[in-house]
């Protein structure tokens, strides 16, 4: 099938970045176009600093963005979402981490409490059965709250390069199906 080519998509990690065998890492290396927002400190997150450097990215050219987001970077756009208006076409959140949770590990300044709104633009959401960092009724709400389709991949674990995902073609066509939304 033939698909129109991406429009500006931000990989946006979570906690310590995404190593080289993390599906955001392949799909950059798949998708040259695709751009992965630096964070200055991956591993003492200040959400106040993440949500700066992310309204930056999403500012930048005002041509609107898909958003790739996994782990802390799910609450993230939540947080962005409720601070600012920006070019966003959709988000693809992947196994939102529960920075409320006493499994997530480390300490994340403002990340808490997570946001309950409605994001202002079309969303998926991704949830393993066991992950983690995040209770699958954790993120059943989490997905209701922020008005996210829900896709759960069974046990896939914190669904990152540990997972065995590879390239993870059925991700990339759950972002295809966020681009080709109105």
């Amino acid at each position: 099938m033939n698909y129109p080519p991406w429009p500006r998509v931000l990989i946006l990690p979570g906690l310590y970045d995404s190593g080289s065998s993390h599906w955001q890492s392949r799909w950059e290396t798949l998708h040259p176009s695709f751009r992965r927002v630096v964070q200055r400190d991956w591993h003492s997150p200040d959400c106040d600093e993440w949500i700066a450097t992310l309204d930056a990215a999403i500012q930048q050219g005002g041509v609107p963005a898909l958003l790739v987001a996994h782990s802390a970077a799910c609450s993230l756009i939540a947080h962005w979402a409720a601070r600012h208006h920006g070019p966003v076409l959709g988000a693809l959140l992947v196994s939102p981490a529960d920075t409320e949770a006493a499994s997530y590990p480390a300490e994340p300044s403002g990340f808490q409490p997570m946001p309950r709104q409605r994001l202002p633009f079309h969303s998926i959401m991704v949830a393993s059965s066991n992950d983690p960092y995040v209770q699958l009724d954790r993120a059943r709400t989490f997905a209701a709250n922020w008005g996210s389709q829900l896709v759960e991949i069974g046990a896939r674990g914190h669904i990152n390069g540990e997972s065995g995902l590879g390239d993870w073609p059925e991700g990339l066509m759950l972002l295809r199906e966020l681009a080709m939304v109105d």
